[in-house]
């Protein structure tokens, strides 16, 4: 945390001076997978994210924005709450998190917000069940933010998130509850070797389909994704995590 927080004071320091900083992205992936590296956490992924899609993905932790951004510079849409969050919601907001306030009426702003972000080339990622889950039962996916891809005919790509090895998904993994960040921090920090996979599903076409078609899509990809893997660990067919830092040619 202390390194990527100098590292993004300096950068802001250098975008105040109108220097240009186009290695901040993948300055951002390095860091995500250090931090990886230090909370012990292994991954592996399935597919590759495609430029310009809105990504809808499941939610179980504050850990999936980490994993997600160790792979590819993402924007993130995150509930405002963070945003006041002590260090992190300074890092996420200089990383380029959209923030969204509760309401239909949010939503709608936001998602042409989003849309913004996405004809400029951006891979953007929400989180359609509006919060996490224990990983055991996925949540109904909200359809607003889906707008940004039904007006602006942007692909949608579903990604399935899952933690552990075994049939069941680790019970360390998800932030639900009551939890705080720092007593959940410690909690991993406690647990070293959790593992996730991270799927990259093929992609939906956005153009001409209802926000609500592509929310239940994306949904039910997941779902199907979530139930394969389900089976798998199952039949001691083991999913070959790897050190995080293992994509993108981390040295």
């Amino acid at each position: 945390m202390i390194t990527g927080a100098l590292l993004l004071g300096a950068t802001e320091t250098l975008g105040l001076l109108r220097i240009p900083r186009p290695w901040q992205p993948a300055m951002v992936c390095w860091w995500h997978r250090r931090l990886l590296r230090c909370l012990g956490l292994e991954f592996s992924c399935r597919g590759a994210p495609i430029a310009g899609a809105l990504v809808a993905a499941n939610h179980v932790s504050w850990l999936d924005i980490p994993v997600l951004g160790s792979v590819a510079p993402l924007c993130f849409v995150s509930k405002a709450e963070v945003r006041q969050w002590p260090l992190v919601g300074w890092m996420a907001a200089n990383t380029g998190t959209l923030f969204m306030q509760r309401g239909a009426h949010q939503a709608a702003a936001m998602a042409g917000r989003v849309g913004q972000r996405l004809r400029a080339g951006a891979m953007v990622v929400i989180f359609p069940e509006g919060t996490t889950g224990d990983g055991r039962v996925l949540g109904r996916f909200h359809a607003r933010l889906f707008a940004a891809a039904e007006h602006d005919g942007a692909a949608v790509q579903p990604v399935a998130i899952r933690y552990g090895r075994d049939a069941e998904p680790d019970a360390i993994a998800p932030f639900v509850g009551d939890d705080t960040l720092l007593g959940h921090l410690w909690r991993v920090l406690r647990h070293p070797g959790l593992t996730v996979t991270l799927t990259f599903l093929a992609p939906l076409k956005g153009d001409g389909e209802h926000r609500r078609a592509l929310a239940e899509a994306a949904h039910g990809a997941i779902a199907d994704q979530l139930a394969v893997q389900a089976s798998e660990a199952a039949h001691c067919k083991p999913l070959g995590p790897r050190r995080a830092g293992a994509l993108a040619g981390e040295s």
